[in-house]
């Protein structure tokens, strides 16, 4: 059977090739064609476009982009119908997949989608087009298959987030980081516009807290000049290790993280967190205007409640993230970790890639 699936995210790529690998067990005759990573290439299949050319992030850097957007739209329709795969599988990424969606069923293309967009945060009318374009769904929040039952009668499957899994297998081996003093990470993102909005503000700190080492979590498809930048700007002794996010959280005392997908990696490992975010005010003005929920932090949103501190844009300031940092690494870190253990029981599924794959294969 003939496979194509579209990614365009880092956290898209972990969950991509986790299932190709799936797909080849299951199907020894698969042929997958694919927009993702290096992970996903490593997994087998061929890659059309890499995640690293399609990372904009908010209304801003989209209106700057438009025409590569809109030929990336081209070249996917054309890819996929030269390759005329039996089964469409998206990944997260909806500002994309979405309208590939409705262009692939109306091309009469089986259609699945893996990770639902956050419809119950914002831009809820896009359930229409799911239930409209979207053959079959799997959702990885606990919330969100009573979500789209409830509320709008659409079945969706749950079996769990992939993402305890991949913690644990990835912490098997984990590696220690020596270190004279003890560790705080710093996970600035993975697009470089959140790298250039948020490290800076983090590194203002440092001098603060000299009994630690602050360790920066690079990413290998962010130039090392924005990290090296940065830290020469601050003037503080700051590390950066790359591609080692997980060893680096389970050595370290706390964790100052920018919202996205690392928010709950981090938890999962077990770590305390501050949970930071700041964009430009035309991103903010229109996030105030449609967002409909009370966390940005998905630890947060999972638990229905403040387990982790957000510094969000004006509270993003070198004094709250002090505050912050000394009560996370002091009270607050055992309350922390136990509601990290409430999360961790909420999310834990089993066989999750092989039940999806499965249902992907009968449907």
């Amino acid at each position: 059977m003939k496979y194509y699936i579209i990614s365009g995210e880092p956290s898209g790529d972990i969950y991509g090739s986790r299932l190709i690998n799936e797909i080849k067990r299951s199907d020894s005759k698969a042929n997958i064609r694919f927009w993702g990573g290096d992970l996903m290439k490593e997994s087998g299949g061929t890659l059309v476009k890499h995640y690293k050319d399609l990372a904009f992030m908010g209304f801003f850097e989209v209106l700057t982009n438009i025409f590569k957007i809109l030929k990336n739209f081209s070249l996917c329709k054309n890819d996929i119908i030269k390759f005329s795969p039996d089964k469409i599988i998206f990944i997260d990424y909806p500002g994309f997949n979405l309208r590939i969606a409705k262009w692939a069923k109306k091309k009469k293309f089986k259609t699945f989608y893996y990770i639902s967009p956050q419809v119950w945060a914002w831009k809820e009318n896009r359930v229409s087009t799911i239930k409209k374009y979207i053959d079959h769904m799997y959702v990885i929040m606990p919330f969100e298959k009573k979500f789209y039952k409830e509320k709008y009668n659409y079945e969706v499957q749950y079996y769990g987030h992939p993402l305890v899994d991949i913690i644990d297998e990835s912490l098997k081996n984990k590696e220690i980081i020596k270190n004279v003093k003890p560790i705080i990470a710093i996970l600035p993102g993975s697009r470089k516009q959140e790298i250039n909005s948020t490290l800076n503000k983090v590194l203002s700190i440092v001098k603060d807290f000299k009994k630690y080492q602050f360790i920066i979590a690079g990413l290998n498809h962010i130039n090392k000049n924005i990290y090296d930048e940065a830290v020469a700007k601050s003037g503080a002794s700051v590390k950066v290790l790359y591609n080692k996010t997980y060893d680096l959280l389970k050595n370290s005392n706390a964790a100052i993280v920018t919202s996205g997908t690392a928010t709950l990696e981090t938890a999962l490992i077990g770590t305390p967190q501050i949970v930071c975010y700041a964009t430009n005010s035309l991103n903010m003005f229109l996030a105030k205007l449609f967002v409909k929920i009370n966390f940005i932090s998905l630890v947060n949103l999972i638990l229905n409640k403040e387990v982790v501190k957000e510094l969000i844009q004006s509270d993003f300031n070198n004094k709250m993230i002090k505050t912050e940092l000394n009560l996370i690494l002091k009270e607050k870190r055992n309350q922390i970790q136990k509601d990290y253990k409430d999360l961790r029981n909420l999310l834990k599924g089993e066989d999750i890639e092989s039940k999806i794959v499965n249902h992907i294969i009968n449907n």
